[in-house]
């Protein structure tokens, strides 16, 4: 019995050795281009007013299942959103309802798990591979603002968004072996977000069709060990 145990703990050790030899985790800095846009009907004149530069910042892992082909995810804070601008209707004391337009800076923080597939060249260079990456992300909000603020006539204005994001991830950069273990690497990601970020607008605007929905551009760099 004592033997089995022996054998058993042995064969564990292994595995989780050849395991860990297969994963190679580090550090990714990504600041973002980020934006907004929309599925509304065209009465409320949705647009974004212009891009923003937000942070990304995180852990990733990638899992080696051969030598060329890798499966990635990690733990990310992103900041997404945007400027953008909506047309709403204003009625008077007298009764007449006349459009009026209203700009809104939107921020949003998510702490984010990406699930995406790496596929890697071999050497384009001594000790240099590109990459190239798809596959999707789940987020969950920590945080919201509207213009800056985080309370807006007395609400939280991170009420304002859903819990819950997903996006499609595609991506694309380069790998430069440092020694035996370390790497740096950089590259760039489209970030399109795939699910309604808005739990205010379309209430507001008495419109159940309307959806907003993140995108972004980041130039990832970072460092694995």
């Amino acid at each position: 019995m004592q033997f089995k145990k022996l054998a058993f703990l042995l064969l564990f050790l292994g595995f989780s050795s050849t395991a860990m030899a297969q994963m190679e985790i580090g550090i990714q800095f990504s600041p973002t281009i980020s934006g907004n846009r929309f599925i509304a009907e065209d009465r409320h004149n949705f647009e974004k007013s212009n891009s923003a530069l937000r942070l990304g910042v995180g852990v990733v892992g990638d899992y080696f299942f051969s030598n060329n082909y890798a499966f990635s995810s990690g733990l990310m804070y992103r900041s997404k959103g945007s400027k953008i601008s909506y047309t709403y209707m204003v009625e008077s004391g007298d009764g007449v309802v006349t459009p009026a337009k209203e700009t809104d800076e939107l921020t949003v923080q998510y702490l984010e798990i990406p699930l995406t597939l790496k596929l890697f060249t071999n050497e384009v260079a001594p000790d240099i591979v590109l990459y190239f990456q798809v596959g999707g992300a789940l987020g969950t909000k920590v945080s919201g603002q509207v213009d800056q603020k985080k309370v807006i006539n007395g609400e939280k204005t991170a009420k304002r968004f859903n819990v819950f994001e997903t996006s499609a991830v595609l991506g694309t950069g380069a790998e430069m072996q440092l020694g035996q273990s370390t790497k740096l690497f950089g590259g760039v990601t489209y970030l399109r977000g795939l699910s309604n970020i808005d739990n205010y607008y379309k209430k507001q605007l008495n419109d159940k069709n309307l959806a907003i929905k993140n995108n972004g551009v980041s130039i990832d760099v970072g460092i694995k060990f």
